[in-house]
């Protein structure tokens, strides 16, 4: 069901809509949740506050496709650590997606995130060290790490060529 789309892009809380609708905040959450199967009247009420047709709701979210080419892909250079941004955060998304490439030599630190971040990084060329409040990972070609972002991190090229990965930040 639609439902929460639809409220997100009309700016409406939970709480208007529920009181436009004339049904109770949980109802709607439980229906974005997918909780709940609304009852027929419950859909009317919704449809009706939102001057939607009754079956709009109910029908399937169109599939969605983004091609991205690298040729569009803007380049941020922080000393030797490259960075290209594939998928930035937005409304529809908790996560950035990046490719990130290491000079050799390169040394990266980070003195960490806000809270309830965490990233994942998989290493798709080279050798790196990442080191997590004080405890180092080496990783090659193929590994990967998880860890809280919220703490001081750095990545260190430590191979002999560029190093290549791809970073995914997630935001609870």
């Amino acid at each position: 069901m639609q439902s929460k789309k639809i409220r997100e892009e009309r700016n409406l809380s939970q709480g208007q809509l529920a009181e436009m609708a004339g049904v109770s905040k949980v109802v709607i959450s439980q229906i974005e949740k997918g909780d709940s199967n609304p009852t027929i009247n419950t859909i009317w009420k919704l449809t009706g506050a939102l001057g939607l047709p009754c079956t709009s709701l109910l029908e399937p979210e169109a599939t969605k496709a983004e091609y991205i080419h690298r040729a569009n892909i803007a380049e941020l250079v922080e000393d030797k650590y490259h960075i290209f941004s594939y998928y930035p955060k937005n409304a529809d998304r908790n996560f950035e997606v990046y490719r990130i490439e290491m000079e050799y030599g390169c040394d990266h630190p980070s003195i960490g995130h806000s809270t309830n971040n965490y990233e994942y990084v998989v290493v798709t060329e080279g050798k790196i060290t990442i080191t997590v409040n004080e405890t180092e990972y080496a990783l090659e070609t193929g590994d990967a790490l998880y860890f809280d972002a919220s703490v001081p991190h750095r990545y260190v090229n430590v191979g002999t060529e560029i190093a290549k990965m791809t970073l995914l930040i997630q935001y609870l």
